[in-house]
């Protein structure tokens, strides 16, 4: 009768020649934390921004309504009331747009840095893991081929 060959031997020999370098694994990981540690950042500061112009714009616009809604002696100031609301609304809602507007290119000039720095970062560390495990393939290989011999 045949007998089966031990593929499990086999593999842990095989595996074993070829090691594997987890340190390359690991600053990847650790470059990918911290970027989206700094992308977390630039995305809460512009939240905490947008959400103090919202409530500045709210807080002056609930002002203005109060004063709008005042009590007057004619007709005719009633429409004037509106009217100036109404103008004042224009020019703030443009003022506070602007600051949204500069709060988005800000983030976004930012991330792209952070993009960029990632980049060159990761394409580093991929460079020197891919010249460490063709160094290592290539031992393990030269070594093999010698123990063949």
């Amino acid at each position: 009768m045949a007998k089966t060959q031990d593929f499990t031997a086999l593999m842990k020999d095989m595996m074993g020649a070829f090691p594997v370098d987890t340190a390359a694994m690991e600053d990847a990981f650790k470059t990918t934390a911290t970027l989206n540690e700094k992308l977390s950042g630039v995305a809460l500061e512009a939240a905490e921004k947008s959400a103090d112009i919202s409530s500045k714009w709210t807080k002056d616009t609930l002002t203005k309504l109060a004063d709008m809604s005042k009590a007057k002696a004619e007709p005719a100031d009633y429409a004037k009331a509106i009217t100036d609301f109404a103008s004042a609304q224009a020019e703030v809602a443009a003022e506070n747009m602007a600051a949204f507007a500069e709060i988005a290119k800000k983030v976004q000039m930012e991330t792209v840095e952070l993009m960029m720095a990632a980049g060159k970062d990761l394409s580093e560390d991929a460079t020197a893991a891919v010249k460490k495990a063709t160094n290592d393939v290539t031992a393990a290989a030269k070594k093999a081929a010698t123990a063949a011999k």
